[in-house]
Formats: C-alpha cells, structure tokens, sequence
C-alpha cells in the first residue's frame, strides 16, 4: 500500500484516527470516573469531541487529568477488536454497562442494521467504526483536549444537556504545537477583536445578528464595491437593484416558500403574505421578463448588490461570518445553451482575477443534485457535466461533494485558503434550468421562434459582511494600502509643524489619499505607536526641518524608517502602489 495511506494526508485515515482517539477519551473518563455516562463521539474537521452525562464538571483541570489517562491508554498498546451482536444482546450489555444513551441509539436503529462494537482492554463502545487496531498507533504526546461545552443530546433543546469535550490530535508532537500556534494567531486575527480595535463594526443587542458598521469599516466596505464594479464592468455586466420585500406568489413560484421559508423573515402588507428577500435571483427573473429579448442579446450578464436577510439560530451567529443581514454580490447570466460553456469559464477568470488580487488561493468543489431538488435527472446530469468539463478545459482540478447541490441546480463552490491555510467557501457558479422554466423567460432564437434560456447564479466575495470578516483574518488587519480605511497619518513633531502638517495631507487628500493628521499634543513617540496599533500604513512624521525643505520623513506599521523623502516622490509611490493594488 502507498506510504500516504497512513498519514494524514489521507481523509480517510486522519478520520479513523481521531475517531479512534475519541474513544481512547471516553475509555479515560470511563476508569476516571466511572459513573459517567457515553453518548457520541464522532471525528470532526480539527479533531474530535465526545459527548458526556455525568456530575462532575470537566474543568480545565479535569481535562488534564483525562488527558494523562488517555497517554497511558496509549502506552498501554491495547488491541482494538470489533464484534457484532444480535439485536437483543447489544441491548443487554449495553443495559448492564448502564449506558442509557447506547441503549436509545440502538433502539433506534432499523430492523435488520448490523449492530457492531469495538473493545480495547476493559473498554467496550457501541460504534460503526472503522478504528485503528491497536490503541498504541496512537501518540499521547500529540493529544490535547481543547475545551468543554454544553450541548443538548441529540440537538435536541427538550433532553439534557450533556458535556461536549472537544480534543484534537496528530501523528507527531511537533504538528499539534504547529496546530496550536495557529489557533493562538488565529486568536490574535480574531475580526471580532480587530474589528474593534480598528473601528470596523459593532454588534448590539438591539439587532442581534445585523451589524453596524462604523466609519473605517464602511470605508472599507465602499472600497470593495467599487473594486466590485470596476472588476464587473469590464467583464461586461450590467448593475440593477431590486426590492427588498415581495410578495408571497413570487416565492411560491421561485420555490423558496416550499424549500426555504423557514430561512425567511416574512411580513403582512394589506392582508397578503410578503417575504423580505432571502437571495436576489427571483427579483432578477422579473428585470429579465421586463422586455423581449432576442439571441443577439445573450448573455446577458446583470450583477446586484443586493441586501438579503436570513434567519439564523441566535447559537450560531458569529460575527460578521455568520449574520442575520449582508451584502450579497449576485450576478445572474442569461445564456443560449450554446453559451454555458463559455459563460463558465469567463465567470472562473473574473474569480480569479479577484482572488489573485486579495492573494488568496482557492480549490473547487463541484457539488450535485440534492435528493430534495426540482427539474429532471437527465437535466442535472447534463449541467453537473457542463461544469466538469468547462472547469477541466481551463486546466483546474475539482472534488466531487455529492448531494450537495441547490435545489434549483448543481454548483462550483471556490474554497479560498487564507495565510493561515484555513479555508473559506466564498465564490459559487451555480448552472439553472428550473427558475427560467418556473418564471417562463424566453428568448427569440435565430430561427424566429421562442427559446428557453440558461441561467447562472454566481458571487464572487459572497456575502461582503463575511468576505469583510475573512480577509481582516486573512491580513490581520494590516490591509494592503489600497484597501486600507485610512491609508496615511501625517503628525507633526511640535505645533510649530501642524500647518506644514495640513499642508501635507491636504495634498494628499486631494490626490485621493485617504488620511488623517495627529495634531494632539503628544510626545511624537507616543502617536508613531498607536497609529502602528491601528495598522495605518505609512506614517509621515515632520517637523522644521521638513516643513523647511518640502519633505516627510516616511516611517511604515511595521516600523521601517524610510527617511526624509520629497512629499512629491512619496506621493508618486504611494499612488502608484494604490493604483496597482499591490500587496506589499
């Protein structure tokens, strides 16, 4: 067998082994506290987790505790063995071994179902499996348990709250301290902290899940619309806005009251249902039967940045990554069959385009029809097989995520890594045959008659609120100068210098620069510091010597001291760099 089969490398084992590893934790909690009672516990993304029923509190103490049992496990080298049961046996041992949980998992099972378990040493845990064969395989030295939380048995808010251990694990030492270094910078990045610091965005009670941007976070904002546009209007789109609010037909007919309406926030106008919009796509149907078309009109490529809302658990609200209302980036093409391909592609270069320039790297997943769609087989497999090959022909790779399409049809989701290698599902192109059918849009063909066109869905950023969010991780709030709110900071030495220093920025100022001046009275130190705290830039420092001969002296957030340098020759630099859109 190939040596990567048996490294992380490979999904299928790095599962197994955290799986495994999980129930190393539960045997651990098992011989610590034996009273405590085993629900799941399933391998997750970046570890694992184990959920627990039992008196004691799994403080970070008690986890300690845990986790030198579950390096003694390890050492031990015990055999992991899987057997199977007859239905009444499993209920039996499971009975005498007093795990409730087990028991109701089991007696949920259908009639006929294998019921397996797997036994190390003393230990014994109802599971499907598949495991590693020896608990030795695993390192105790590369496991860390992460942290307790509540969670209801089975998501279930009516049954008992049970304790969630989470944990995670590596093959070698070395990659969990790599792993928990990253977590401790990712802390550092957190856009909730930095959105703070940096005046971006405030959450408040009064809206939970809808954020209010503050004056450097909706310049921000406006400086990627307009990026947005300009990016748009050469690719040759079209821009409209549509209602926030219609009309309950209108969903019917888009099928979002069937398969989306508990997503969405509705309302009563006049005595008739309406909805607030959970996508712009069906108010885009409307623009399109607006006014005949013809072949010679196609494609016909409209962009909205359109606000919708959506109803999410309060539980699950996160920030800007998860919210309640955002920005959407949509764009709908309406094509001829004959342009699918084509209409493809050009949407996969503006994404790269756009992504190269916040220099993010992404990969593509193409996922497929959902058992809960509309539309027939053979017209999902026929646009699933437009994707694979219009991707494939521009020479990009693709992983398959079955079932995971939208109900109106199959998808390309881009995934981008950050620099911290963690990935962020943003852009999709989504191919549709169903809403044209629903909404009876036509074209008039070359041959005169009637023609049902195509449709993509499509965003680049996403939702501008998350895509905010990813790239202030993404760059820990030092923004490339062109996205930077505030892009310099111009403070005077002594108040002898403040109007050479409002010269300076007004020049700027009307050259485009975003910038501020710092004419407080405070030690120059004092200033270059806190405006490094806000990762501004460049910072201009002056005094009489620079008022005198027409210069600045240029200090960068990173504390680079670039010197005394003509304002004009900074200018030209600084523009430049802006201009390019340059990463630094």
């Amino acid at each position: 067998m190939e040596e990567k089969k048996y490294t992380f490398e490979n999904k299928e084992y790095r599962d197994t082994y955290r799986h495994s590893t999980s129930h190393v934790l539960a045997q651990a909690i098992k011989r610590l506290f034996p009273e405590a009672k085993l629900a799941i516990g399933p391998a997750i993304e970046d570890g694992f987790y184990y959920d627990i029923d039992s008196e004691v509190t799994f403080t970070p103490e008690v986890l300690e505790q845990i986790e030198e049992e579950m390096r003694k496990i390890c050492k031990e080298k015990l055999s992991i063995e899987r057997f199977e049961l007859p239905r009444e046996e499993a209920l039996k041992l499971m009975e005498e071994k007093g795990e409730p949980y087990k028991v109701e998992l089991i007696n949920d099972l259908p009639e006929g179902e294998t019921i397996s378990f797997y036994k190390q040493g003393e230990f014994t845990d109802l599971c499907a499996g598949p495991h590693l064969d020896n608990t030795g395989r695993i390192k105790g030295n590369a496991i860390k348990l992460m942290n307790c939380t509540g969670a209801y048995w089975r998501g279930d808010s009516s049954r008992k709250m049970l304790q969630r251990i989470y944990g995670t694990c590596f093959m070698k030492k070395e990659e969990l301290q790599a792993y928990l270094d990253r977590l401790e910078e990712a802390k550092r990045r957190d856009h909730r902290k930095l959105g703070r610091e940096l005046g971006l965005f405030m959450m408040d009670e009064a809206g939970p899940g809808f954020p209010f941007f503050l004056p450097n976070g909706i310049t921000l904002k406006n400086v990627l619309v307009d990026y947005w546009r300009e990016v748009h209007k050469r690719y040759g789109y079209v821009e409209i806005s549509t209602p926030i609010i219609l009309n309950r037909q209108l969903w019917e007919r888009s099928g979002h009251w069937e398969h989306y309406k508990d997503n969405m926030y509705t309302t009563v106008i006049d005595g008739e249902d309406f909805a607030i919009k959970p996508m712009n796509c069906p108010g885009g149907m409307l623009v399109y039967k607006n006014e005949p078309h013809s072949y010679r009109d196609l494609p016909l490529r409209v962009g909205e940045l359109g606000i919708v809302h959506r109803h999410e658990l309060s539980g699950a609200l996160h920030g800007l990554f998860r919210v309640r209302c955002f920005t959407q980036d949509d764009a709908h093409i309406f094509m001829t069959p004959e342009q699918m391909k084509d209409e493809i592609k050009g949407v996969a270069r503006l994404f790269d385009e756009v992504y190269s320039t916040f220099g993010l790297s992404y990969e593509i997943e193409l996922s497929t029809m959902p058992e809960d769609h509309i539309g027939t087989v053979e017209q999902w497999e026929h646009n699933q097989d437009i994707l694979k090959e219009a991707i494939t022909e521009m020479g990009k790779s693709f992983t398959i995520n079955e079932g995971d399409g939208a109900f109106y049809g199959p998808k390309l989701d881009f995934h981008l890594s950050d620099s911290l290698g963690r990935t962020w599902q943003c852009g999709t192109i989504q191919l549709d045959s169903q809403l044209p059918e629903r909404f009876e849009l036509e074209y008039v063909g070359e041959d005169g008659a009637k023609h049902r066109p195509v449709m993509i869905h499509r965003v680049v950023l996403g939702s501008i609120e998350r895509f905010i969010g990813v790239i202030t991780e993404h760059f820990g709030g030092a923004f490339p100068t062109w996205l930077s709110p505030v892009q310099v900071k111009v403070m005077p030495i002594t108040d002898r210098s403040a109007d050479y220093a409002k010269k300076v920025a007004a020049e700027l100022d009307a050259a485009g620069v975003r910038v501020e001046t710092d004419l407080r009275n405070e030690k120059i130190g004092y200033k270059i510091r806190e405006a490094q705290s806000k990762k501004i830039p460049y910072m201009l420092i002056v005094g009489d010597k620079e008022a005198e001969a027409g210069t600045v002296s240029v200090r960068t957030r990173a504390g680079g001291d670039m010197g005394a340098v003509a304002l004009e020759e900074f200018k030209d630099k600084l523009l430049e760099e802006i201009r390019t859109r340059s990463l630094g």
